[in-house]
């Protein structure tokens, strides 16, 4: 009987094709000396960098700018014990072009929890990894995995 691995490791296309199919992830940051997660909407800007939609009056784009930070989306099931899962390091700025922050707000993305007009950071992707987990045995069987939405 063989054994079949149900992690398989995803090439850094695939990963930034499925960041492209969720509207809100994880960033990890440092805050006050501590490591603080927060989860946020996004979209993978046209040059591959991450831009992250947050409540203006959020500490998050201060203690964010300047720095390096990680970020993580996925999609996994319970049940069957399969999905996905992306993680991102790379360095973050407040995005302080006014066109830029005009043509992001026109476009739709907003901070998950709403208020006043949003503060965008863009995270610059230098490492890029992610798994895709897939059901195996009897859970395999009785369900099917989630799609990559």
């Amino acid at each position: 009987m063989e054994y079949e691995d149900p992690v398989e490791e995803l090439s850094e296309a695939e990963c930034r094709r499925l960041l492209g199919t969720v509207p809100v992830g994880r960033v990890v940051y440092t805050e006050h000396a501590l490591p603080a997660v927060l989860p946020v909407a996004f979209e993978v800007a046209q040059d591959g960098r991450l831009v992250l939609a947050l409540r203006a009056d959020s500490t998050t784009a201060r203690a964010l700018d300047g720095t390096v930070a990680a970020f993580q989306a996925d999609v996994l099931d319970p049940e069957t014990r399969s999905g996905w899962s992306v993680l991102v390091h790379g360095h973050a700025e407040v995005v302080r072009d006014h066109r830029a922050q005009d043509g992001l707000y026109d476009a739709g993305l907003r901070p998950w929890v709403g208020g006043p007009r949003p503060v965008y950071v863009a995270l610059t992707p230098e490492l890029v990894g992610g798994r895709r987990l897939r059901a195996v045995g009897a859970a395999a069987a009785a369900r099917p995995a989630p799609a990559d939405r």
